[in-house]
């Protein structure tokens, strides 16, 4: 799992892909962090890919590093957590300009049950569980 969140925070932008009705929905994300030994990624509330979360939790994520990439699928669990927020918001400060943990509006996931692919044109593809 550490592999995956580094890659990540290294890819710097990732594209989050949900269900919204019966049409698939992709938005570029930024946040990977470790939290109590789970993958977590944060959005606000306020937001469509929320609800759509909500709705579906089965998501799948993609993001690419020069040759290589990096398809993450599983099922995203909120944590309602107080504690969970401020790891996030701590992990990344720039966002503490948008949200901070006591707005309602904050919200951060973890993955369950996921897969990742990582995936090059030049070497074998590799798979990990988390």
């Amino acid at each position: 799992m550490e592999r995956v969140c580094k890659f990540l925070k290294d890819a710097k932008t990732y594209y989050l892909a949900t269900v919204d009705g019966d049409k698939p929905k992709v938005r570029p994300f930024g946040t990977a962090h470790i939290f109590e030994g789970k993958l977590y990624i944060q959005t606000g509330k306020k937001k469509a890919v929320s609800e759509q979360i909500k709705k579906n939790p089965n998501v799948e994520i993609c993001a690419m590093n020069g040759e290589d990439w990096l398809r993450v699928s599983g099922e995203l669990i909120e944590d309602d957590r107080r504690e969970a927020r401020v790891s996030m918001l701590e992990a990344y400060p720039e966002l503490k300009a948008l949200y901070n943990p006591d707005d309602g509006n904050t919200q951060v996931f973890y993955f369950k049950n996921a897969k990742a692919v990582f995936s090059s044109f030049t070497k074998p593809e590799e798979t990990v569980e988390f």
